[in-house]
């Protein structure tokens, strides 16, 4: 079987322990030398960069995120253990973990180290697929002749030179496709290496929970559990059909996955086609205050995503799905592109109005299509409303505090709803 040192690199035949080092960083799989789809996820980057600039706290719980009144941006795994999570309100954070140290997220900084990575992984493929500063998929096909090694060589190469040379490590998931990759990345976190080889996919996803699968969150389980699918083996057992009709487009994904068959490729840096957000509650709903303050949050976030890639939308799009799982969807051309929170949530509010009262709903989401660059963006202003102008100067300032200060050094009180 063969056997990759994570320490020193070194490859052998077998065994537990490397004949070179002696180390027990161990990985050992049958397919190990052929597998080519990874995913590389960074370990609590935030914090982990935290940590690296300071190292007064090293030993110590670390929460990145904003005031007693902000969210859980991220945190370190000391923190995790005491049962803090990402989303969670700072004050619930706090009270899990009263001796936590709680930093101000630095976003230049992370993107900067991000970038770096990003330099890293470039050295080994070009075939490079972001999902965000910390993570991303890679196909490494046709690499091993390019480098002189396996494509699980050049990857422990890649997560010991970040920890080497840049402070923060990283966990990798090996595997023959996107789906079963991000999986094998969360198996054995912080600084893991797991390989979910072909001949044992159908074995290993068999009595896993579908909650194993990438999008099913807690309001699709709880519907998927109606069904009485709880299990990757309860999946099995429906037809392909059936599961389409009572799921629609997640019907059809939910009968590949649990086969383990994923044919998306890698995508290297392609324009996105859209930009968009969205949410599922725990509980339908169909109040107006409510959904109102999501459409803004969401469109702050959209909003977010755009300045950051520099693109702008030319369309709003706004999505809804009702508690009987009917989608309703409808977008709006804008008169020029745009980025801006304000006219992203004009433009949803006014799409929500004509459907809102027809809830109650499961789920919210907001997007920007027909994408342009962002230096086509919002330069004709809008002679109906004289104010337009006013609001788009104050967000540009505000983008400004936010980026000095952290994400929550401003918020709109319509997001507190």
């Amino acid at each position: 079987m063969p056997a990759l040192c994570r320490d020193c690199l070194t490859s052998f035949p077998a065994g537990s322990r490397c004949p070179a080092c002696r180390s027990p960083r161990v990985i050992a799989h049958e397919e190990l030398e052929s597998l080519t789809i990874a995913h590389m996820d960074c370990d609590a980057f935030y914090a982990s960069v935290e940590k690296r600039d300071d190292p007064s706290l090293r030993d110590h719980p670390v929460i990145v995120g904003g005031g007693t009144r902000g969210v859980v941006s991220t945190c370190c795994y000391l923190a995790r253990i005491k049962g803090v999570r990402s989303a969670m309100p700072m004050f619930q954070a706090l009270r899990l973990c009263p001796e936590a140290k709680v930093v101000k997220p630095r976003m230049s900084v992370y993107v900067e180290v991000s970038r770096q990575i990003r330099t890293m992984m470039e050295a080994l493929t070009p075939s490079i697929e972001p999902l965000s500063l910390d993570e991303a998929f890679l196909d490494l096909t046709g690499t091993a002749r390019l480098h002189g090694a396996a494509p699980a060589v050049l990857l422990a190469r890649l997560v010991k030179r970040m920890e080497d040379e840049l402070g923060v490590s990283g966990s990798i998931g090996l595997s023959h496709n996107k789906f079963l990759a991000k999986i094998a990345s969360d198996l054995d976190k912080p600084r893991g290496f797991s390989v979910i080889g072909k001949a044992e996919t159908p074995a290993f996803l068999q009595g896993k929970s579908v909650r194993i699968i990438w999008g099913v969150g807690t309001a699709t389980q709880a519907e998927l559990e109606k069904a009485g699918i709880r299990r990757i083996s309860d999946l099995l057992r429906w037809d392909r059909g059936d599961l389409s009709a009572r799921f629609g487009h997640m019907g059809e994904r939910l009968y590949h996955l649990a086969r383990g068959e994923d044919q998306r490729r890698v995508a290297r840096d392609e324009r996105p086609k859209s930009i968009s957000k969205e949410t599922t509650f725990n509980e339908d709903t169909s109040d107006a205050d409510l959904l109102d303050g999501h459409l803004w949050r969401l469109s702050e976030q959209v909003a977010d995503r755009a300045k950051a890639k520099e693109l702008a939308g030319r369309s709003v799009v706004l999505k809804l799905k009702r508690g009987d799982f009917q989608l309703v969807t409808r977008r709006h051309s804008l008169g020029d592109a745009t980025q801006l929170t304000d006219r992203i949530y004009r433009a949803a509010r006014a799409m929500f109005e004509h459907v809102g009262t027809s809830g109650p709903y499961r789920l919210i989401g907001v997007g920007i299509a027909d994408l342009t660059s962002a230096d086509q963006a919002d330069v004709s202003g809008d002679l109906l409303d004289p104010d337009a102008a006013k609001r788009a100067a104050l967000e540009r300032a505000s983008d400004g505090i936010r980026a000095r200060f952290g994400s929550d050094a401003i918020i709109r009180g319509r997001a507190l709803r």
